[in-house]
């Protein structure tokens, strides 16, 4: 059996030789809300603001560089649901050189034209990564174009290292580094370079909940598939870890948290609300692990990555009234008033009292459960908090009604 080839700081030097004319030198800026909860100074990497909008193009521009002239020539492939496609289109641009990628039918439309925009041919094949990623090794076998993986080749691995040495040079007295992980590029990359320069920082791993593989992964000792894949993290939600990261985390990282989707929705929201950045669900992980109780008492300073930034405006919209909801400032309730004139009103009026305001109203009167004299109202309503929610319910009880809370 061939024996692996592994990632070294000498390596990872080289690489940030070679894209420092290319790459952005990402910003840290500190958060005062993340810091107060997770009690050490907390930082955010911004590879949200890196070219193509996440920190794909590292590795990417790192591989396709090492391609000989031969293999430039017949061009690169390439599967992604977007970060990575728009990473390697961007590169290949860069390195005048022509690409192709594999997208799944359900990537999101702002990815694929900006996909296209950086100059590669765009094919939507799958409903998952993995499939496309299938097709696009098809199309390399039948083109002879190079294969670039997302996440499984020393290069790439190496290029998303260099995210760890901008966080030595801007944070060197960094305690703990936090990673969205998924297939594990940018966590062995992380974790190999300050393993190297800074062994005494922690390296903490965050996967979607419901596409998580790392952690049975690690405690079977190989690359083991997720069971599930239903996470709105798509940049994320890869099926299968690569053998390359798996080998330098299975080392290198003994520390694999998993976040829900209400965590990444309220993280989402605090990042744009608190930070003023826009992040996608999976480039907020990180962010989501530290507002959650499982992470506390963390050497600090702690550096989150916020590992992109590429968000369908539409999905944007509904992760804010996820995480609005999740963070119980929407009230979404269903109440039984009687069929008669000024009931309605006498309701509103109760939830106006209470100091909440009404985002939409559903007036309904079929029903079994319904007597016939009796109407039911689907009203969602804005509030400032856990507390204040309470406290409009147990008014609206106090007055009466009856009420189901539904968020």
């Amino acid at each position: 059996m061939r024996r692996m080839e592994t990632v070294g700081l000498e390596r990872i030097e080289a690489a940030a030789a070679l894209l420092a004319p290319v790459i952005r030198r990402t910003p840290t800026v500190a958060s005062r809300v993340l810091s107060d909860r997770a009690g050490s100074p907390v930082l955010l990497k911004c590879e949200n603001l890196q070219r193509t909008g996440s920190f794909k193009p590292r590795g990417a521009y790192h591989r396709i560089a090492h391609l000989a002239a031969a293999e430039r020539a017949r061009g690169v492939v390439a599967a992604s649901a977007g970060n990575h496609a728009q990473g390697v289109a961007w590169a290949a641009a860069e390195l005048g050189i022509t690409s192709t990628v594999f997208m799944p039918i359900g990537a999101s439309l702002p990815k694929l034209t900006a996909t296209r925009a950086y100059g590669a041919e765009v094919h939507q094949i799958g409903d998952t990564i993995d499939e496309s990623l299938l097709a696009a090794q098809e199309f390399a076998e039948r083109t002879g174009a190079t294969l670039i993986h997302p996440f499984d080749h020393p290069d790439i691995v190496a290029g998303q290292a260099t995210v760890a040495l901008e966080i030595l040079e801007q944070v060197p007295e960094v305690g703990t580094v936090v990673v969205p992980t998924g297939g594990g590029g940018l966590l062995a990359g992380v974790a190999v370079a300050l393993h190297a320069l800074a062994p005494h920082v922690r390296v903490i791993g965050v996967q979607a909940a419901e596409a998580a593989a790392w952690p049975d992964s690690l405690a079977a000792g190989v690359p083991v598939r997720a069971a599930r894949m239903a996470t709105m993290a798509d940049g994320i939600a890869v099926g299968l870890p690569g053998a390359v990261p798996f080998a330098h985390v299975l080392d290198l990282v003994t520390e694999i948290v998993t976040v829900d989707e209400d965590a990444l929705s309220k993280a989402l929201l605090l990042c744009l609300e608190r930070a003023k950045l826009i992040v996608e669900p999976a480039g907020a992980a990180g962010v989501a692990a530290l507002l959650s109780p499982t992470l506390r008492d963390l050497p600090g300073p702690v550096v989150a990555i916020l590992s992109g930034g590429n968000i369908d405006p539409l999905l944007l919209t509904r992760v804010i009234g996820h995480g609005l909801s999740a963070a119980g400032r929407y009230l979404a309730m269903r109440v039984t008033i009687a069929d008669r004139p000024g009931a309605l009103s006498t309701l509103l009026g109760v939830v106006g009292r209470a100091g909440a305001s009404v985002v939409d109203i559903v007036h309904s009167r079929t029903g079994r459960w319904l007597a016939v004299d009796e109407v039911e109202v689907s009203l969602t309503a804005e509030t400032r908090g856990p507390t204040h929610r309470d406290e409009v319910l147990d008014a609206l009880r106090d007055a009466g009604f009856r009420v189901r809370a539904e968020l």
